[in-house]
């Protein structure tokens, strides 16, 4: 049965499960799948104290917000695909735009664009308590496998 305009082939469920329990460093990481829905992701990251950089401000790493921006737009591309279709990234660019305050972190991703072997996706970073401030912003090109015979819309 083919795929109807706004609907995913992917199941959120099972989604918010291979993102949270399949994928060891997401796992590891403690990341949430907070929504995911046709060319849309929220992730949250849960706050460790491992997570600082630099305790002198305190500031979380950058390399987590960039796990985030990168995570999010691929799964937002996901999001318009099929469970066997294969997602990998080709460009990451990531704006820091302020310090990230010692809390969870929430990344949101919309696709702007989606071809047959390549999606976009734009992503912006805030703490929880402060949705209001950007933390980062970011953008993801991501290459898309599709499985043979099957089209992911």
């Amino acid at each position: 049965m083919p795929k109807r305009q706004g609907e995913m082939c992917i199941p959120a469920e099972q989604m918010r499960r291979f993102m949270e329990q399949e994928i060891p460093y997401n796992a590891y990481l403690g990341l949430k799948v907070d929504d995911v829905r046709e060319g849309f992701c929220r992730l949250r990251l849960p706050f460790r104290p491992e997570f600082v950089g630099d305790t002198r401000r305190p500031a979380q790493h950058g390399g987590l917000i960039s796990f985030l921006v990168d995570t999010c737009g691929g799964v937002a591309v996901w999001s318009c695909c099929c469970l066997e279709d294969r997602i990998a990234t080709i460009d990451l660019r990531v704006d820091y735009l302020r310090p990230a305050p010692p809390q969870d972190l929430v990344a949101e991703a919309e696709v702007r664009l989606l071809g047959n072997r390549v999606g976009n996706a734009q992503v912006r970073v805030f703490a929880v308590d402060d949705p209001e401030q950007t933390v980062a912003e970011g953008r993801g090109v991501y290459n898309v496998r599709r499985s043979a015979g099957k089209s992911g819309g």
